[in-house]
């Protein structure tokens, strides 16, 4: 009799634990089909946010300021569209534009009906600005900066405009309708944006020629600048009186003294 309970208990076990492994094989099956499009996401992600540092940091040597003309914008979109969402071994070329077809989509990025997770190219956007403006212009945010350093940075010739923003939005394809387990998120309309934000600089000095010629024309960095007209004399004074030592005068109004030169027989020819 005993025996009979015992086998009557473990088939009763048995049956349990075969019952909370379904339940629990059903629950987390979503999840498991869902690991690899996330994977994907993130990869999109991780592109979204590149692409928004690309367009920022573009921006710091093609502005009014550096070069005299920015990047046109939609030269600037085509760049990220073919360079960060187009396939991974794609060539940086200058001109290059992103074509809808596989040969320049990225492979990865796609759903489980081997749909695109991107339909068309021209869903990333590129806006600037924290309001999403279409032009570079829309892309500076006032900055308290110049209202401590107003009157040094006008002499020295910068002038700041404020935060430069840079925006990417990536509007990604629904999944297939068809499949039940990824319900609910067949029906979620995800958009990704990701945002890079820099002050950019406004002068960027050639040579030591064109510091020297920043500084000497702004009378709050360098206030001697003015006595540069009389430079000359007070030489002529200071090396009669000190002849016998041989002093030479202050060099009033020139700071190109400071210099850092390499000297010429640390310099090799190649």
């Amino acid at each position: 009799m005993s025996a009979h309970r015992n086998r009557a208990r473990g088939s009763a076990q048995c049956g349990q634990a075969l019952t909370e492994f379904l339940v629990v094989a059903l629950t987390m099956m979503p999840l498991f089909l869902l690991i690899p499009m996330i994977a994907k996401y993130q990869d999109i992600n991780h592109s979204t946010q590149m692409a928004a540092r690309y367009a920022a940091f573009d921006a710091t040597i093609r502005n009014d300021r550096a070069t005299g003309s920015w990047k046109p914008e939609g030269q600037l979109a085509d760049e990220v569209r073919r360079r960060f969402f187009g396939n991974s071994d794609a060539p940086i070329k200058t001109g290059d534009v992103a074509g809808e077809f596989n040969a320049h989509r990225n492979l990865f990025w796609r759903g489980p009906d081997a749909r695109p997770l991107l339909n068309r190219f021209s869903d990333v956007a590129v806006s600037f600005g924290p309001g999403a403006g279409s032009s570079h212009a829309d892309g500076f945010e006032a900055a308290s900066d110049m209202d401590s350093f107003g009157m040094i940075a006008s002499g020295l010739g910068l002038a700041s405009k404020g935060i430069y923003r840079a925006n990417i939005s990536v509007k990604l394809a629904p999944l297939p309708t068809a499949l039940a387990f990824y319900r609910p998120f067949d029906t979620t309309e995800l958009t990704m944006t990701r945002h890079t934000s820099l002050l950019l600089e406004p002068w960027a000095a050639k040579h030591a020629a064109e510091v020297e010629s920043r500084i000497l024309g702004s009378a709050a960095i360098f206030p001697a600048a003015s006595l540069a007209s009389i430079s000359g004399e007070v030489d002529g004074y200071v090396s009669i009186i000190e002849a016998p030592a041989g002093l030479q005068g202050p060099k009033l109004g020139r700071i190109d003294f400071w210099r850092d030169v390499v000297p010429a027989d640390r310099l090799k020819a190649k």
